[in-house]
């Protein structure tokens, strides 16, 4: 005995078309950003958390770490958000180094900061 599991449907035949558009769509996104780095030559991405202090050790340890980086030829790309992230653009910025945020929209978050 054959036991059918799809019933006769197959999720190919199952997208909708904006779903299957939706993907297009991603895939356009994710060009133009590589296409939007693709000159920027060697870089350093740095994480960490949104939520330190300015006034927190790691703040400026941060800092003074991707000035070097910066100093030393490379660009530095982080989220763009606050904290770490900020840190680690200023220091970018101060080194004379290029310095990106790649920060995205959410309802409660953070604007990108100021030296992405």
């Amino acid at each position: 005995m054959e036991v059918q599991h799809t019933n006769g449907k197959y999720p190919i035949n199952d997208f909708k078309s904006g779903e299957s558009w939706r993907l297009f769509k991603i895939m356009g996104e994710f060009v133009e950003g590589i296409d939007g780095l693709h000159n920027l030559g060697p870089a350093v991405s740095i994480f960490g958390s949104a939520r330190t202090d300015s006034e927190h050790p790691y703040y400026k340890k941060c800092e003074n770490l991707a000035a070097l980086f910066a100093q030393k030829g490379y660009s530095v790309i982080t989220g763009g958000g606050g904290g770490i992230m900020e840190a680690a653009n200023k220091g970018a910025a101060k080194g004379g180094a290029s310095s990106v945020g790649l920060n995205i929209t959410l309802p409660f978050e953070q604007k990108p900061n100021p030296y992405a």
